[in-house]
């Protein structure tokens, strides 16, 4: 199978998507929110996934961050086999530079998860996000895990509670779920709202099928969806210790797709979560999209699309609806990728401001005042393109994240 991603599309268009429901959506699996006390308050903190099948295989993609958390560590060995009953999730704490102590937190969940549902710790994914180098509240952990358990259901008030446990920064809970024409479905649920960027994006993601999917298939069909998609987000260069994003197949349609039409599908529900993701990205007033054409490689465009993403001048400009296109030519021009300044063009929401080494209109002909802003940045050195998508530099970002720990 190709393992190209330039023409991922990263949003749903030809299928309706149901954001009533997310995990709970495909058959055979049941789900649960609950607080645990993880969090002060009452806020939900610990969702239960389970898959009650027939099959269970899985697969994972996680972090590339060298600084790995607990979870991350206990999810990316189980997974080994491509086999999972269920996944715990808790907010409040990412179990992350917790040393030994945290990875035994991180085993002890999964133990009490198989205990409550007759399983081995084995087929338990475990994920966790918040704040790093704390130890978890594991008494509060493990009896919210007995409450848990006791709530499953497969209703759609089940997924947003359990969508809803995992927010940190978040405003509120991402899910999505779309049915294939032939009626198996795939479901899926996402957190991130900060500290996003490839790869993947800071986030935790669960994603269910009831389409029978050998574990193998799952793993390459979620490397390549990924790859277009949650890669494809950078917010802020900021590439977290905890992100993880499962796979889950219960076989209960007893339907088995062709992988690529498999991967087609799964490929549009990570793009719903990513621009979901995006739109509710921390202090962000815009939601932008970077697209590089004409790049001699689909590298270099992803390349030069991150560049300009992460830029913070092309961000604050972006945020103060200033079309600044000298910004953009300045960060592509820092790029490692060999470019051409006399034959590129920037246009921005469908405006061309800059084309084959001049100014071709003024800045004020373009209108960046709406919430969604395109810049295109065409270099006419080959065929291939990329689009990263991004958000603005915002006083609500610079004010969170300046606090976050305190």
């Amino acid at each position: 199978m190709s393992t190209s991603h330039e023409t991922t599309d990263v949003g749903v268009h030809d299928m309706a998507a149901d954001r009533r429901n997310g995990v709970t959506g495909p058959r055979g699996f049941r789900a649960c929110g609950v607080a645990a006390g993880i969090k002060s308050g009452a806020a939900l903190d610990l969702a239960l996934i389970v898959n009650d099948g027939p099959g269970q295989q899985a697969a994972g993609v996680f972090t590339t961050n060298q600084v790995k958390a607990a979870p991350v560590l206990w999810s990316e060995q189980v997974l080994r086999e491509r086999k999972l009953r269920a996944v715990v999730l808790n907010s409040g704490g990412a179990n992350a530079c917790t040393g030994p102590e945290g990875f035994q937190d991180t085993h002890a969940t999964a133990e009490r998860a198989a205990e409550l549902l007759g399983t081995g710790a084995i087929e338990i994914g475990v994920c966790s996000t918040g704040l790093i180098g704390q130890r978890l509240p594991m008494p509060a952990l493990l009896e919210g895990l007995d409450t848990a358990v006791t709530g499953l259901d497969d209703t759609e008030l089940a997924s947003t509670d359990a969508a809803s446990a995992v927010l940190t920064t978040d405003t509120h809970p991402k899910q999505v779920c779309l049915t294939h024409p032939d009626g198996w479905s795939i479901g899926g649920m996402v957190k991130g709202a900060g500290m996003l960027a490839p790869n993947l994006a800071t986030m935790l993601a669960v994603v269910t099928t009831d389409a029978g999917v050998e574990g193998e298939t799952l793993q390459r069909a979620l490397r390549q969806a990924c790859g277009g998609t949650f890669e494809r987000l950078d917010v802020d260069g900021g590439t977290s210790t905890n992100d993880t994003v499962l796979l889950l197949s219960s076989g209960a349609s007893e339907l088995a797709p062709a992988e690529a039409e498999f991967t087609e599908l799964l490929t549009r529900v990570c793009g719903d979560l990513v621009r979901q993701l995006q739109h509710d990205a921390e202090g962000a007033t815009k939601a932008i999209d970077i697209t590089v054409r004409g790049a001699a490689s689909e590298e270099d465009a992803v390349s030069i699309a991150r560049l300009v993403a992460e830029d913070n001048l092309v961000s604050a400009a972006l945020f103060g609806s200033d079309p600044n296109w000298g910004r953009i030519a300045m960060a592509v021009g820092r790029s490692a990728v060999t470019i051409d300044a006399s034959a590129m063009e920037i246009i921005a929401n469908g405006v061309t401001l800059y084309s084959r080494g001049t100014p071709v209109a003024d800045r004020d002909t373009v209108d960046l005042s709406g919430r969604d802003i395109e810049i295109v940045v065409d270099l006419h050195l080959g065929d291939h393109g990329a689009t990263v998508l991004t958000t603005d530099l915002s006083h609500d970002y610079v004010e969170e994240n300046s606090a976050y720990s305190t």
